[in-house]
């Protein structure tokens, strides 16, 4: 079968790909609430500018902004639809947020601006790693701490993929390349390491962080059928061809039910560094 090449990040965040995470934003910031807590846990009481990194629909600068009162908070993300849907939810809580639509990795920001900067999930995606967290490095003061979680390995999360592996050889479906833009760009942790090294950021750690996630039995449906490379892929087909696959798939999550309930262990990693 036929492996398309892998989609580019702007098309896919401002089509299909945001889209869906815009419509499954609250499955979405439940599944993932043990990353948000982790990464709150981690925001100092002194930051005063802080700058959160593909911030997507707002989960993670949302409850920086609710905690820390005090600073000016700003999201920057590559999907206009995930951030329109953020300015909503800010301004429907009465934050002050600024939401810049841009790449991370080329926006220009305000040189030495931020103390602190952060993302959940956001910092896979760059074209180039490195270039994008020298632009953060210009960005941030003199002292500036970065915390920012992303996924280890595919193998690490079966949860993940399980719906790729029970029927991705019957679709055309892109092609994983080891480092490639995408949600598990990050499971090499010496290159991770070593890209925020030569960045030009000091005391990097790369820490193990594994956290007990879930979902509602309900929502599980929705997640198959509309997340991830095999919700991407189903769209295109007829829709008895996409509802065979769609129920061999959904048989494959077994496993991970739990009562009313889907476990999904996450295996993250959490990258901390300073300017």
């Amino acid at each position: 079968m036929h492996t398309p090449a892998p989609l580019d990040q702007n098309t896919l965040w401002n089509g299909p790909g945001g889209q869906t995470w815009v419509a499954q934003q609250a499955l979405l910031d439940g599944l993932f609430q043990p990353l948000a807590d982790a990464l709150r846990s981690e925001l100092p009481a002194t930051v005063t500018e802080l700058l959160d990194i593909g911030c997507g629909t707002g989960a993670s600068v949302l409850a920086a902004a609710q905690a820390r009162p005090g600073a000016r908070c700003t999201g920057v993300d590559i999907s206009a639809p995930m951030l329109a849907l953020a300015r909503q939810r800010a301004a429907g809580l009465g934050l002050d947020i600024d939401f810049i639509v841009a790449d991370a990795q080329r926006h220009r920001f305000d040189s030495a601006r931020y103390d602190w900067m952060q993302s959940r999930l956001g910092v896979m995606f760059f074209d180039d790693t490195q270039g994008a967290f020298a632009n953060l490095h210009r960005a941030a003061r003199s002292g500036a701490g970065l915390r920012a979680i992303a996924w280890r390995g595919a193998e690490e999360n079966p949860f993940m993929t399980t719906a790729e592996r029970t029927v991705g050889d019957q679709l055309a479906l892109p092609e994983r390349r080891p480092g490639a833009p995408g949600q598990f760009a990050f499971a090499d942790a010496g290159q991770v390491r070593r890209q925020l090294q030569d960045a030009g950021w000091r005391d990097v750690q790369v820490q193990p962080l594994d956290l007990a996630c879930s979902l509602a039995r309900d929502d599980l449906p929705a997640y198959v059928r509309q997340l991830g490379p095999i919700g991407l892929a189903l769209r295109s087909l007829p829709a008895d061809r996409a509802d065979a696959l769609h129920a061999q798939a959904l048989a494959a999550f077994a496993p991970f039910i739990e009562g009313d309930r889907v476990r999904v262990d996450a295996a993250c990693w959490l990258l901390r560094a300073c300017a």
